[in-house]
Formats: structure tokens, sequence, C-alpha cells
């Protein structure tokens, strides 16, 4: 039991070494995945939303874009850094899950993007409710690779974690929230090659790995993507946004 939880704060704490290509590389949200989340609260005038676990910003941009105000919430210094590099206007705090720097009922939703998996739930859903209002709600949301096409479910079967994957239940069963929903929202990225292989270094089964393994299982998924036909240009990558979604009781 301790070795996996020694793995799992390794996993959870390698992303700030990469935090520049993560931000230039991984893949943003599409806005039906956060209409969606933010469904069961839409109706309200001034949606204060917080981005918990908010990385480089990726979810953050997403929600600036749809005209809310957003506080964003990280525990890595070096993705915060990049976050408020990127997105200099945004209220960007040092924070965990299990301890959020924010008044009682200050948010009116929750959003985890890529993070929710890491939250230690014991801790970390009762402080979500402590700072949502009434009625409030709190989504994760999970980008996939989409298995279903061929080439990708190869390139699964390379790859060192998972990349096609369902949303994770982590919010089930709490007495503090409602019933768990969730939804699958398909869209596309255009990569090439390099920059596919790029991505794929910013995930955290590489990221944990000693410099020579990471050299070669990188080298492993550049020549299968190299072997695809058409991949000198750009081509087009499956994705999936997974939401799941509680509101507060």
């Amino acid at each position: 039991m301790a070795d996996d939880l020694d793995l799992r704060h390794q996993l959870a704490s390698s992303f700030g070494a990469a935090a520049t290509a993560y931000a230039e590389y991984r893949p943003g949200y599409p806005a039906t995945a956060l209409e969606w989340a933010l469904a069961p609260v839409a109706k309200q005038k001034q949606l204060h939303v917080l981005d918990l676990g908010a990385g480089t910003g990726k979810l953050t941009e997403a929600l600036v874009k749809a005209g809310i105000q957003v506080t964003a919430v990280e525990p890595d210094q070096a993705m915060l850094s990049e976050l408020r590099r990127r997105l200099p206007d945004v209220a960007a705090h040092v924070g965990v899950a299990e301890e959020i720097p924010l008044p009682d009922g200050t948010v009116d939703a929750v959003l985890a993007g890529q993070a929710l998996h890491w939250f230690e739930p014991e801790r970390a859903l009762p402080e979500i409710a402590r700072v949502l209002r009434p009625g409030g709600v709190l989504a994760g949301l999970w980008i996939a690779y989409d298995g279903r096409v061929e080439w990708v479910a190869e390139l699964d079967r390379l790859f060192p974690g998972r990349l096609c994957f369902a949303a994770q239940q982590a919010m089930r069963g709490h007495e503090a929230y409602g019933t768990l929903e969730s939804a699958e929202f398909p869209y596309t990225q255009q990569r090439t090659a390099e920059s596919l292989t790029a991505t794929l270094a910013t995930h955290s089964p590489v990221l944990v790995l000693p410099a020579e393994e990471q050299k070669r299982v990188l080298g492993h998924i550049r020549a299968y993507l190299d072997s695809l036909p058409g991949v000198d240009e750009n081509f087009t990558v499956p994705l999936i946004t997974a939401v799941e979604r509680v509101v507060i009781r």
C-alpha cells in the first residue's frame, strides 16, 4: 500500500518539470463539455467558477473565453507560474483540493480538468462542498484519446499508461452531493508525429521514467506514428472529453 501511495504521489507531482511543454501541447476543452458541466448553474447571472488543480490553465482559458469569472488553484509552483504567464488577469493561488484557499460559499461551481483523480476524496469532497454556494456544481473533466479508432488503440497499447479511458466516478456516493451524471463529448485536434509525441511526453507515466527509458518509449511511439500514412503533414487526432458532475445537496 505504501508503495502504491508513493507511486501515486510521484505521478501527481511529475508535471511541473514539463510545465512549458504541457501548456504548449496538451489539448484544450470543447465548449460543449463546459456548457454541460455548468448547466445546473447556467441561469446564474454572473458565474464564479473555481478551476481546482488548474495546472497551466487549459481549462481556465476555456472558461475565460466563455466570459466566466474564474479563480484558479494549483499546488505545483511551476505549473502555476505558466498559468500566470499565459493568463495574467486570472486570480490564481497556490493550494490543494484538501485545503482550498477560499472562504465558505465563494463559488457557483468547482471544475477539475485532468485533476480530480489526484485528490484525496475523503478530505477534498467536503472541502469542495464548503466553498460551493447552495445548488453549486462539482464537475470533473478528463480528456481521452478515442480508442474506437484503430490506430489510436494501437498507440494506447504502446503507451506506458492509459490514453483511452472513461471518466473516473471519483464523486460517487458522497453524502454532500446528489446523483452523479456523466456525458462524453468527441472532438479532434490537429497534430503532427512530432507534436503528438511531444504531447505524450507530458503524461505522468512517461515523466516518471528514467531518462533513457523515456527516450526508448518515445522513440517507439514516434516510429509507430511515422509508419502511419499521411503523417508528414497535420493529421486528425480523435479525442473525447468525459465529464462527470454532481450538484451539492
